[in-house]
């Protein structure tokens, strides 16, 4: 029965950012579910190669921030696949800066992505759950959603995240009623290129550590795995949750 609940067979799932990184692993764990993935990226080169090199999966070129693409995506997502059964809003950006130096542009950009874009792709791909009456979403939070990181400044990523905590529990109450749930995972430091080069820093390297319980970064297939549990039929019970995967950083 419980190998069951986790096979995704016969589902269609997208997943933006999907061509590298955590948003990579994100699409294998669903592909060795059994789910059909479309890796959806504004970089058209790396997308298509990550699609090619992961059999079950397809890819398209999308940018979250742009509103009519999204919705133009979306419509042609669903005519193909006969419908999207898993959202997977990962495309994020991250930018370190103190509060006081932080230009406009850059605020923009980050609220942009990591904000915006989770709402734009859950309102265009949820009005279709919504009306199927069944469906998964996951957002990418962060545990920067939770907490405010030291020593880096990064007042308008944490302040994203935050608010994409506070999305997915609005959306989940909101479209429960309609069979759609709608759940997010918080990372902590994940070994990715991104967080490498900012552990580069020998202070930062140190203070993140140190503020970690388990004394590591994660790596990126332990948060696809939490992801995998919330958008298949083994999270059945649960929407509108915020699942810590930060190796007890936010415990402390």
């Amino acid at each position: 029965m419980y190998r069951q609940k986790f096979d995704l067979t016969g589902r269609v799932a997208i997943v933006t950012g999907g061509a590298q990184g955590i948003g990579f692993a994100i699409a294998t764990a669903l592909v060795e579910s059994g789910a059909h993935v479309v890796i959806a990226d504004r970089n058209a080169q790396i997308g298509a190669a990550a699609a090619l090199t992961l059999a079950g999966s397809s890819f398209v070129e999308l940018n979250v921030t742009d509103p009519a693409g999204v919705r133009r995506v979306a419509d042609e997502l669903i005519a193909r696949h006969g419908g999207i059964d898993i959202l997977v809003n990962n495309a994020g950006i991250a930018r370190n800066s103190a509060a006081i130096d932080t230009a406009e542009a850059e605020w923009r950009d980050v609220i942009d992505v990591n904000l915006n874009g989770v709402w734009w792709c859950s309102q265009a791909f949820g009005r279709h759950m919504v009306a199927r009456k069944r469906g998964a979403i996951v957002n990418l939070g962060s545990m920067s959603g939770l907490i405010a990181n030291r020593p880096q400044g990064q007042a308008h990523y944490n302040a994203s995240k935050a608010a994409v905590h506070m999305l997915t529990k609005s959306l989940a109450v909101e479209w429960a009623e309609f069979g759609v749930r709608v759940n997010a995972v918080a990372p902590g430091y994940i070994g990715t290129e991104m967080t490498k080069l900012g552990m580069t820093n020998e202070e930062w390297k140190r203070i993140w550590l140190d503020m970690t319980p388990v004394r590591r970064v994660g790596e990126p297939w332990e948060i696809a795995a939490a992801v995998l549990f919330l958008a298949s039929d083994a999270a059945s019970f649960m929407t509108g949750s915020v699942v810590s995967v930060d190796g007890g950083y936010t415990s402390l």
